[in-house]
């Protein structure tokens, strides 16, 4: 599976943002005992505690839990749904299962004490799958077959396929229930809304290379779309994918007290994405298409909820496809396995755009994640509301800094009006208020806070030593946090218990107290990330890093989209600077199959590449980009293919083998809630 974004908020008003945390204002959010510090150290999963109970049920009291339109419009159009929903590959393999969520989410059963009764809510609405009439004989969508949704709009003779899920098998099984029950027709093309591989990964599963090429099927992305889509899950991919673990929750167990909601949905598919190169390119707002009867207007929104996004307005059926730049939840504009911090203020122009363009002839308002909505006021209104928390978000975030406050002030502070706090798709089921506005701090002002403690501080490992030398020692440290622990100041007694871990990430009683705070703390949060991050960060204290059941970006038709150049700049990261340093090395290098020429050099310590030839290099080596490509994938090592005779060498070998032993591969399963 591929968990670049996967791209990849928040929780408003004061009583969501204290509450997410349990000890916010210094009172912990209530009292689970009257302290004493006789919580028990062991490593086993543990319930709700007295605080972390009367944390959710003050959520349960500050919402508007009677308001069920909602759940109407998660019900609505309703054709079909299989029984089961366990998907699986060619392998047999599981990609898919929804059948463990559905023994314990259901819409007549309440939330449990370990699960915020809001991202309660969410799960309920996101388990609502099967195949849905969107638009009467003309708009379908395939919902809760993946973290997102499949669109089919009917044309004349075929299908227009929006956005195709992460994996070719669930893509696969959505298109066998609309031929089962809609009756079997071509796919005339496919539209990609953006560049996460949750709207383009499952391509392959419902269309094929050779009918592309054939002009059979039209695949229609907005500008950039490959780019951004190659150069977010590759550069970086390793750390975000691993970080990633911790964000989708997909290695958790599917109970109450382990995985429950993604926010966007219940969590993703773990099939391999694929991705077909687009023949047709949308560059701006207004452009046009007919395809098979179907007119479309798109709404082109780039530095949204991605590098580069697009909307869509149907006007023969009135209706608005808003990719994902609305949903039913704030969404992030930092995710929390990294990427570029999004812009709010941008993100609002383009929705306020949507409402001024679009807005008067709008019926109908769906998108590629959870349930629509009918009916033009609502959807207006809607649309202002996702439009201001965004903008509030942005504007109130820098009132704050221009105050003089830094990230974790103003995400301590900031609180979201009434009007927007109280609106359920404006709540925080993926992202956060807390994060996001850290994240429009970070935006503007970088990491550095301005403190010049801050500028040049310890990392972890030293500066967890020294604080714990000058708290005591690990032992009274922890017979202090258990007191706190008991009083429910989870969030103050993993910033203590951090420091312990990493001085000495061998003290069992440490690890075991923090995993518990990180467990309160997720059984309190509203975000489906944020309580992922928790419960396998207490995973992980308790039964160690896994070894098993990774991610990996790196899919063989991300590596096949990949210009030489960008593979050129994936091998300059993966230079190790200290090895490299006192080198020189130039590589000519020739892909014989698409007639290119360019030099690899190595010098100060850095790789660095040009197009063509010098005339003095220390070796040349002549391939095929499909050569390349099994190199990149690590299914083949350059000095074997140099054996193989499927790289030709010509010169020196010494200074090939050096270059080759300069470059790192990348741990994915490193650590991260120890040294």
């Amino acid at each position: 599976m591929m968990l670049g974004r996967l791209g990849l908020l928040g929780v408003g008003g004061v009583a969501a943002t204290s509450l997410l945390s349990g000890c916010d204002n210094g009172n912990g959010g209530g009292s689970a005992s009257n302290g004493g510090g006789d919580h028990q150290l062991d490593n086993s999963v543990k319930g709700a505690t007295d605080a972390t109970k009367a944390a959710n049920r003050k959520i349960a009291d500050s919402l508007p839990f009677n308001e069920r339109g909602d759940f109407d419009d998660a019900k609505r159009g309703l054709i079909a749904r299989p029984d089961t929903l366990t998907i699986k590959n060619d392998k047999g393999d599981v990609v898919w299962d929804l059948e463990e969520y559905k023994k314990y989410i259901g819409d007549d059963k309440a939330a449990p004490d370990t699960v915020n009764p809001s991202l309660w809510r969410n799960a309920q609405l996101c388990m609502e799958y099967g195949l849905f009439e969107v638009v009467k004989d003309k708009i379908y969508q395939v919902r809760g077959y993946d973290l997102s949704n499949i669109t089919f709009i009917k044309g004349d003779t075929g299908w227009l396929v929006y956005d195709t899920l992460i994996s070719p098998e669930t893509a696969r099984a959505a298109l066998d229930l609309v031929n089962e029950k809609l009756g079997p027709r071509p796919i005339i093309a496919v539209l990609h809304s953006h560049s996460h591989v949750d709207h383009y990964g499952g391509v392959r599963g419902i269309i094929d290379q050779a009918d592309v090429d054939a002009g059979k099927v039209k695949v229609i992305a907005p500008a950039n779309f490959v780019e951004d889509a190659v150069s977010e899950n590759v550069i970086a991919g390793n750390a975000m994918s691993r970080r990633a673990v911790y964000m989708y929750g997909a290695l958790l167990p599917r109970n109450p007290q382990g995985g429950v909601n993604g926010g966007l949905g219940q969590t993703v598919s773990t099939g391999v994405p694929t991705l077909i190169i687009p023949t047709d390119i949308v560059t701006a707002t207004g452009q046009k298409m007919t395809i098979d009867g179907v007119d479309m207007e798109f709404q082109f929104t780039p530095g949204t909820e991605a590098p580069t996004e697009m909307n869509t307005f149907f006007p023969q059926f009135k209706a608005m496809w808003m990719a994902e730049n609305t949903t039913n939840t704030m969404h992030n504009l930092l995710t929390l396995r990294g990427a570029q911090v999004r812009d709010a203020r941008i993100w609002a122009q383009f929705l306020n755009d949507t409402i001024n363009t679009y807005g008067p002839n709008t019926e109908v308002k769906f998108q590629s994640h959870h349930w629509p909505m009918w009916g033009h006021d609502k959807i207006i209104d809607y649309w202002k509301r996702q439009r201001d928390m965004y903008k509030y978000m942005h504007d109130q975030s820098v009132r704050m800094m221009n105050n003089g406050m830094i990230g974790s002030e103003i995400a301590e502070e900031i609180q979201m009006p009434p009007e927007l706090n109280n609106f359920w798709p404006d709540r925080g089921y993926y992202g956060t208020l807390k994060h996001n506005s850290r994240a429009v701090y970070q935006r503007y002002m970088g990491w550095y806070d301005g403190n010049p403690s801050d500028l040049d501080d310890l990392p972890p490992e030293p500066a967890g030593k020294k604080y714990v030398d000058y708290m005591g020692g690990a032992d009274a440290i922890i017979d202090k946090a258990k007191k706190d622990f008991d009083n429910g100041e989870y969030r103050w007694v993993a910033m203590v218990l951090k420091h312990v871990v990493f001085a000495d990430p061998n003290n069992t009683d440490a690890k075991n107290l923090l995993a518990d705070s990180y467990e309160q703390m997720g059984y309190q949060a509203e975000s489906g990330p944020w309580r992922s991050v928790y419960l396998q960060g207490a995973h992980e204290l308790r039964n160690g890093v896994p070894t098993a059941g990774g991610t990996d970006t790196a899919s063989p038709d991300t590596i096949e989209a990949m210009p030489p150049e960008m593979m050129f700049d994936y091998l300059a990261v993966r230079l190790n600077g200290q090895k490299a340093a006192g080198q020189n090395i130039k590589l000519n290098v020739t892909f014989d199959d698409l007639k290119k020429d360019y030099t690899l050099t190595v010098e100060n310590g850095v790789l660095n590449y040009a197009p063509g030839h010098v005339p003095d290099p220390s070796a040349s080596l002549t391939l095929s980009k499909e050569t390349m490509n099994q190199i990149q994938l690590g299914k083949l090592k350059l000095t074997d293919g140099i054996d193989q005779k499927k790289v030709t060498l010509d010169g020196d070998r010494q200074s090939v083998d050096q270059f080759v032993g300069m470059l790192d591969t990348f741990p994915f399963w490193f650590n991260i809630v120890t040294p």
